[in-house]
């Protein structure tokens, strides 16, 4: 780390999905941690992180059921970080789309703040009606959505409204101006049914991260869905990431291909003017094509 050299060469690179502590989310190593992460993402090359702070982190209310106070609060953290580190981190405004009113108050406050994106917890299940009026506040804004996602739900988790592919999938078919990130395909569960789930949905755009790193996981969904619909990220674990990334770079992907998924993707998805470090990019993705 000491030669300055990326660990992942060929900048840009955007982790579209990563996350960030703060005071109240009950850790008293809290700042290392985050320091720990800008220190990893420099090491690897990131250009940019797109973070969000899930509320308390179920501190002082549940994890995927987050109070508004712990909800507003941790965005308000989220983007203080943001600002203090504003030529490498973006963030995602949080909310729990069980309180509507205060989620979509919420949504307005945080992009007049600087939020690029909406980030939606397993609060409630992707396909609830409940779940439009965020989404279409989210349409109103131009905020691409990252939904927490098990891969392949065959079964009720405690704690949570886990959603899989074929949820999303259904929420995004009812919201097609807005795009849909399927948050942690290598997370755990079943990718392999995640892929025909979402594979004709053009919307709905897999980021790579989790610790899961199967043999065979990247080529399956290259083949699936195309370079053009698969995201570069890491979540919380910055290892797995940069696994992702060798196994890319080994795959006979062109450099085309890989450019996509290591940034052009997630800067096509975001606001124009988002990540200005990764230079220019054709926007929108023309070819949302489902084959290599």
């Amino acid at each position: 780390m000491s030669s300055g050299v990326p660990l992942a060469p060929g900048a840009p690179l955007i982790d579209v999905h990563a996350h960030f502590y703060h005071a109240e989310s009950g850790r008293g190593d809290w700042r290392r941690v985050n320091d720990a992460r800008l220190r990893a993402g420099n090491a690897m090359g990131v250009t940019y992180h797109v973070a969000s702070i899930l509320g308390s982190f179920g501190h002082t209310s549940p994890t995927y059921f987050p109070s508004p106070d712990d909800v507003s609060r941790g965005n308000d953290a989220m983007a203080a970080i943001a600002a203090e580190h504003a030529e490498r981190v973006r963030y995602f405004v949080a909310v729990n789309p069980n309180h509507t009113a205060h989620a979509l108050a919420e949504i307005d406050r945080a992009v007049a703040n600087g939020a690029i994106g909406l980030k939606l917890l397993a609060s409630r299940r992707a396909d609830d009606p409940l779940l439009d009026p965020v989404c279409e506040r989210a349409a109103q804004h131009g905020l691409p959505v990252l939904h927490h996602i098990w891969q392949h739900r065959t079964r009720e988790w405690p704690s949570q409204e886990i959603s899989d592919g074929a949820d999303l999938g259904r929420l995004a078919a009812r919201h097609p101006t807005v795009s849909f990130i399927l948050a942690h395909l290598g997370g755990g569960g079943d990718w392999a049914h995640t892929l025909p789930a979402v594979r004709d949905i053009p919307n709905v755009y897999p980021d790579l991260s989790g610790s899961g790193v199967d043999r065979g996981m990247l080529d399956e969904a290259v083949a699936a869905l195309g370079a053009q619909r698969l995201l570069w990220a890491c979540d919380l674990t910055m290892e797995t990431g940069l696994a992702k990334l060798r196994a890319l770079e080994v795959m006979g992907l062109g450099a085309d291909d890989l450019a996509d998924i290591r940034w052009r993707n997630a800067a096509r998805l975001f606001a124009a003017d988002a990540f200005p470090r990764c230079g220019p990019v054709a926007s929108p993705l023309a070819s949302r094509s489902t084959t290599r």
